[in-house]
């Protein structure tokens, strides 16, 4: 079965009928190994061809859709067709241009990459593989389409007609169709290799980069030198950025499974698709250093004024300066009451109608896994009823924070409806084989996999799969003292930015607040460049810097290079032999998968 995307589930109330017989054709009768989209922009101009099939040993095939009837079409020629649809007669360009047009595009964009043509002979300088273009006519069969002289205007073999793909068509008969559109085919050795299919997609498909640090959305510039490596979201994640549509969905994904990217493309869709006067859309997360580095990003891509980033409880204290309802007097407060005053001080307000709810657009809630109970029923009052729009992405075995919080809802008992529309990524892609080896071991048994009760309405806690990417072994620091430790690991970061890598490529992630300082210490006596992050408003995720935080506050990020202290080795802290095992785990594992190339163990 063919690839489809979007999903065809995801394409209810857009596909005319017609094209959505032939999707389901598509899917059905061809191999597992064929890609097909459907009204995707590709390319640089961003042309919308009806769909684009996809085949490693094929080539590529534009196909132009058209539900016309015999009786629409009055006149047709190889350029022009003269229609009445409606009773109105007009003039359209031929379908077959139409498709042709969609194809030189892409062919167009394709050769700019040397990796992608011949590189000698007689084609020297052409794609490397086959390309062709035809066109699908849903309400005409074959006897009607000769009958009407329409080959006249359209070669045979570049048509395929409505009795050739009804449901019971022989599938190799239906692949001869369309393989018949290839003005010829590759040569007996000739094939589309992976990497070259990831470089197809990654130039056809700009919003499907994976981004390199620094850029968690951007897409490169179209006149750019083309990178050697071309690294895109895997066929998963892109069918479920392109099918996320209206309503309740839930993503549970492990560490480095590309979630937020995912969350990146679908919000940057959801503001192009805006109307003037909408209402915003928020973004919230629980890590303050994850929702300035987001902030950032829609910022940089002009968005910032449709999509509002905020961390948790800053949202909290936003919604209760606009309303006036912020307490007073609270100078002398613990932090921690604070934010719980602030949160139900929230709650209350929403409930009283003080706080309107309904204020956003759409919603989409990063690091779900450490929202409470009530925070989530809280947000999802918050989504404008008329969109219903409203994404959660989630990992329980991230949720590091107060693990006192009872896990054992269902997400339709905080008002999530999202049965039925739920997606699980399990493969890692962010780690290295050799780290996230390193960082299983690490977490011991909190990451056994299990389910919630209820099915995919519960909260499971997942496994992650490597991708396979090979990296260089971790490094252990093990000396007596932490001061050497440090002084040891400066060393190394210096090493490291001597073999290329940017300061801004590393980060630091300490256990305690208490070991920030005597990091910092050991980095200034080397003379590296570094911020340390101690409390909100610090983290400066642009400067080109070796980045010191807690553990805690690096969730959501990653950096090149991350060096991880995960404790005092025989000198333990008071009372950290009573500290959960669990959460202890659950902590490291969260910064030891922040590492997307070399990771130091303190």
């Amino acid at each position: 079965m063919a690839t489809l995307i979007p999903a065809l589930g995801a394409c209810a109330g857009r596909m005319q009928s017609g094209e959505r017989r032939l999707a389901e054709r598509l899917e059905q009768k061809l191999e597992d190994d064929y890609l097909l989209w459907w009204d995707v922009p590709i390319g640089p101009k961003q042309t919308r061809p009806d769909f684009v099939v996809l085949h490693p040993r094929r080539g590529a095939l534009i196909l132009e859709v058209k539900d016309w009837r015999l009786d629409t079409i009055r006149s047709a020629t190889r350029e022009r067709f003269e229609i009445a649809p409606d009773g109105q007669l007009k003039v359209v360009i031929s379908p077959l241009q139409q498709a042709r047009h969609c194809a030189i595009q892409v062919v167009n964009a394709l050769e700019r990459d040397p990796q992608l043509v011949q590189g000698a002979g007689p084609y020297q300088g052409k794609l490397a593989f086959p390309w062709g273009h035809g066109v699908v006519f849903t309400h005409i069969t074959r006897r009607q389409f000769e009958g009407a002289g329409l080959g006249e205007a359209i070669p045979s073999h570049l048509a395929i007609c409505k009795d050739e793909m009804v449901e019971g068509v022989d599938a190799e008969a239906f692949q001869e169709r369309l393989w018949a559109m290839f003005p010829h085919s590759f040569g007996p050795k000739g094939a589309i290799t992976l990497p070259q299919l990831d470089r197809v997609r990654w130039i056809l498909f700009p919003e499907v980069r994976v981004p390199q640090q620094q850029s968690l959305f951007g897409a490169d510039d179209e006149d750019a030198q083309l990178p050697d490596i071309m690294r895109v979201m895997d066929l998963q994640q892109e069918q479920l950025a392109r099918s996320l549509g209206d309503g309740h969905r839930v993503i549970h994904g492990v560490a480095g499974s590309g979630k937020t990217m995912i969350l990146g493309y679908h919000v940057e869709h959801l503001a192009q698709m805006q109307g003037p006067g909408s209402k915003p859309i928020l973004v919230l997360c629980y890590n303050e250093p994850l929702a300035v580095k987001l902030a950032a990003t829609m910022q940089a891509k002009g968005l910032a004024e449709r999509v509002h980033v905020r961390h948790f409880h800053k949202w909290c204290r936003d919604q209760l300066v606009t309303y006036n309802l912020l307490p007073q007097d609270t100078r002398s407060w613990p932090v921690d009451r604070l934010m719980q005053e602030y949160v139900q001080r929230v709650i209350t307000g929403v409930d009283a109608g003080h706080i309107p709810a309904g204020q956003y657009h759409a919603i989409l809630i990063d690091e779900g896994h450490d929202f409470a109970p009530e925070w989530l029923r809280l947000v999802t009052q918050m989504v404008d009823p008329a969109t219903n729009s409203l994404l959660l992405l989630y990992d329980d075995a991230q949720s590091i924070y107060d693990r006192s919080r009872k896990k054992n809802f269902s997400l339709k008992s905080v008002g999530i409806q999202a049965m039925g529309r739920t997606t699980i990524l399990k493969i890692n892609y962010r780690n290295t084989r050799q780290i996230l080896q390193l960082a299983h071991r690490m977490a011991g048994d909190m990451l056994r996999p299990e389910n919630a009760e209820g099915g995919d309405d519960g909260i499971p806690l997942l496994q992650p799969l490597s991708c396979g990417r090979e990296g260089p072994e971790p490094i252990v620091i093990d000396l007596p003292t932490l001061p050497e430790r440090f002084a040891r690991m400066a060393e190394l970061l210096a090493d490291q930015h001597a073999q290329g890598h940017a300061w801004g490529d590393m980060a630091v992630l300490c256990r305690h607040h208490r070991e920030l300082d005597a990091c910092a210490t050991a980095l200034a006596r080397k003379a590296l460049p570094h911020r340390v992050r101690k409390r909100t408003g610090e983290f400066r995720p642009e400067e080109d810097a070796i980045q010191v935080m807690t553990m805690h506050a690096s969730k959501g990020l990653e950096w090149p290079v991350v060096a991880v202290t995960t404790g005092h080795g025989g000198h333990q802290a008071k009372g950290a032999e009573n500290q959960d095992a669990a959460l202890e785990a659950r902590v490291v594992y969260v910064a030891t998968t922040r590492a997307t190339q070399r990771l130091m163990v303190l």
